[in-house]
């Protein structure tokens, strides 16, 4: 038990790590993705509006022509104390030194923010960008510079400048609301997949557990099936296979136990008159012919067995071949007729064969000696099981291009609840009649094998009938 435990915990472990790990790494990495483009996208459009603003603020400024660099000023904090965004941006104006001039703010006149895009957009003369850390102030901020023209030089920049903590805050909360999300999807994705597990794991771990008790030899134990879907199939299967297990088991040892008790019986009358007619010294010629009869007699009990057993084991290895060939079907069931008919009216049995009145001239491709064997179980079997009916009717017709051959008794016939298992290897059922239980086992693999039909029911009136179709012209043979 403690080996199954090991085994169902390594099944989880390998469902996580081969299911749900691609997974979560698939969605750890669009998370980031999701991330570094939304942060992207935010400083992006920042950086894009701060830069609109400054091409605006330069056109306009351009539009009016300055003299002088007193004008220029004058202008410029007249601009700076207009500007309608100085909470968020701070305007300045710098001069061709890169000094600030004029401030929105006038808290940085006078100085030099000493950032990459001042000296781009001097040298360059188009609008430069910066993000980043302030030199100066070593604060996170944007910075966009756009060049003031006067007379086709530079004459000094206008700069915006804003800071990216508010930004930075924003983005953070977005990150974290992204990784939230990532972490509820894992946990949802965990959970159901475990829920799943179990609900696999734990119907595996109780069918291993029975399948475990099977193969200990707990053969007949059944399963209760609380599924409806493939593991309640399987679940059904398995208790089939311990069902069919356990009635095979059960007949093997009837089986054994009965051909134990059939060896037995001949081998005893043998040894006993065999004893008997050593020991007698009377010279009795009837004692004596009759003990060698009855010596004969179960000899052949013995031989016919022997044989029916060995039939049985080629059946079980594949050895069981066919010799088949061209054959007169109507001779073999006759001679088969003729070769009982007398050693039945020595018991009393009236072996009759309703003639057809004509030769069956189409013959069929089969194996003569198997289907004569096959004719003469079966009328051994009508005298063993119906022979208190004292008769045994026979007969050879051709039926819808198949010849047809029935065997009739007159005994009390067999239980309707037995029918479907009479030719079943090993069933013996109720009757009291000697037999190894694999005669009709063997007959209807032979047929079947000529592509034939073998049937056994009750007749109508009594008795039993067994009926063998054989088609004509059957070439393939397994």
């Amino acid at each position: 038990m403690a080996k199954l435990g090991l085994k169902i915990r390594g099944l989880r472990q390998r469902w996580m790590i081969s299911s749900i790990g691609p997974i979560i790494i698939i969605l750890v990495m669009v998370a980031v993705l999701a991330a570094v483009s939304v942060v992207s996208n935010y400083y992006n459009s920042a950086r894009s509006a701060l830069t609109a603003k400054a091409k605006a603020g330069a056109d306009y400024f351009n539009t009016y022509s300055t003299d002088s660099y007193g004008e220029y000023y004058r202008t410029a904090t007249l601009y700076a104390a207009t500007f309608e965004d100085s909470d968020k941006i701070e305007l300045q104006f710098l001069n061709s030194a890169g000094r600030i001039v004029v401030s929105s703010r006038g808290l940085s006149a006078g100085s030099a923010p000493e950032t990459a895009e001042i000296a781009h957009a001097l040298e360059s003369g188009e609008i430069a960008t910066f993000s980043g850390r302030d030199p100066v102030t070593n604060e996170s901020i944007i910075a966009v510079s756009s060049p003031l023209h006067f007379n086709g030089s530079v004459m000094g920049v206008m700069r915006y400048v804003t800071a990216t903590h508010q930004l930075d805050r924003q983005m953070m909360i977005m990150v974290l609301v992204i990784a939230v999300a990532l972490i509820c999807v894992v946990l949802l994705i965990v959970v159901s997949n475990m829920i799943f597990i179990s609900n696999v794991v734990e119907p595996v771990a109780e069918v291993t557990e029975a399948a475990k008790r099977i193969s200990d030899g707990s053969y007949g134990i059944q399963i209760p099936n609380k599924y409806s879907d493939e593991m309640g199939e399987l679940v059904d299967n398995i208790n089939n296979m311990s069902l069919k297990i356990s009635q095979g088991e059960k007949m093997q040892t009837e089986f054994i136990s009965s051909v134990s008790h059939e060896l037995r019986t001949p081998l005893t009358a043998i040894n006993g008159w065999g004893e008997t007619l050593l020991a007698d010294e009377s010279g009795d010629v009837r004692q004596l012919r009759r003990g060698l009869g009855i010596i004969l007699k179960e000899s052949r009990r013995l031989t016919n067995m022997v044989e029916e057993l060995l039939e049985f084991s080629k059946i079980e290895d594949g050895r069981f071949t066919l010799q088949v060939e061209e054959m007169d079907l109507q001779a073999e069931f006759e001679d088969a007729i003729f070769t009982y008919r007398e050693l039945f009216r020595q018991d009393g049995i009236s072996l009759e064969y309703e003639e057809a009145g004509e030769l069956f001239t189409q013959p069929i491709i089969g194996d003569p000696e198997r289907l004569k064997q096959v004719f003469c179980n079966v009328l051994d079997n009508a005298s063993k099981h119906g022979g208190s009916g004292k008769r045994i009717v026979t007969s050879l017709h051709l039926e819808d291009e198949e010849y047809v051959i029935r065997i009739r008794d007159y005994g009390p016939g067999i239980p309707e609840a037995e029918l479907p298992f009479v030719k079943q290897k090993f069933y013996k059922g109720s009757s009291r009649a000697r037999g190894s239980g694999i005669g009709l086992a063997v007959c209807d693999e032979i047929i079947s094998r000529h592509g034939g039909t073998f049937e056994i029911d009750n007749a109508e009136g009594g008795g039993t009938v067994v009926t063998i179709h054989l088609p004509i012209g059957q070439e393939s043979f397994t």
